[in-house]
């Protein structure tokens, strides 16, 4: 007779069993001693490498993204990515926490489920819906949840330049391509404002680790309309994506 294990019980389970394979420093990687900026998409990751390169930060391969060490008036900060899916970001975050990363701003990109978020807004996320296949792996038994006074930082610096924010929960899913009608009318109407692919899984592993993280995404387009709404290619898009790059690559190290 089969026995069913309650989530519970399995989660227990796994916080007294240790993985065999562990994120780790390797002989030439740099010691991470200020917050990091992960960059979820290629396209704010390749804006910042062109930044980067005139303020002659220092860069290291991780794996299948760029770190870059800045020095800011001896206050370090870091920017890395690009890290898109929650398996490659959240393989990414492991390596930098390994490096020695105790605080993160996540920057990337979200759908909008709700009118009251139109392509170009900024978002907070405050809690994520996990339907990503990597926080379930992780022994934690509450939802996943942005750091509160890292993200209340975030949000009255952005206001405080002039810029609007919204804020609430966000489904994260690993299957961009399966995003129902139904799905997406049943997350609207519990209150789910965006759809992204990484923040569940991220908040999951930084409550595991006890690191601060929120993040702050870029509304890319929107789902509650008959037909999808893309964004993302627009003008006004890619020039918000890169003022709100630099607005949180400016306020990273007094973070």
């Amino acid at each position: 007779m089969a026995i069913q294990i309650s989530q519970f019980h399995q989660k227990r389970a796994m916080a007294a069993e240790e993985p065999l394979i562990k994120a780790r420093a390797l002989a030439g990687d740099p010691h991470i001693a200020g917050p990091v900026l992960l960059l979820i998409n290629p396209h704010e990751a390749h804006y910042a490498a062109t930044v980067a390169k005139k303020k002659g930060g220092r860069n290291y391969s991780l794996f299948h993204c760029r770190l870059t060490a800045l020095e800011q008036a001896d206050k370090p900060s870091y920017w890395v990515g690009p890290s898109v899916g929650a398996p490659m970001a959240v393989m990414t975050l492991e390596k930098l926490i390994a490096l020695g990363c105790r605080k993160v701003v996540v920057l990337g990109w979200c759908g909008a489920l709700n009118p009251m978020l139109q392509v170009g807004d900024i978002f907070l996320p405050t809690w994520g819906r996990s339907e990503e296949g990597v926080s379930a792996h992780y022994p934690l038994t509450r939802e996943a949840e942005s750091n509160v006074p890292l993200r209340s930082a975030l949000g009255a610096s952005l206001t405080a330049a002039g810029l609007q924010v919204n804020e609430g929960p966000i489904w994260t899913t690993d299957a961009p391509y399966r995003e129902l009608p139904s799905t997406i009318k049943k997350m609207a109407s519990a209150g789910i404002l965006a759809v992204d692919m990484e923040f569940s899984a991220l908040c999951t592993v930084a409550a595991f680790h006890d690191i601060e993280l929120a993040a702050v995404m870029l509304v890319s387009d929107e789902l509650y309309h008959q037909n999808w709404q893309p964004g993302f290619t627009g003008k006004n898009f890619k020039k918000k994506s890169r003022v709100l790059f630099e607005r949180l690559a400016s306020l990273l190290a007094d973070l």
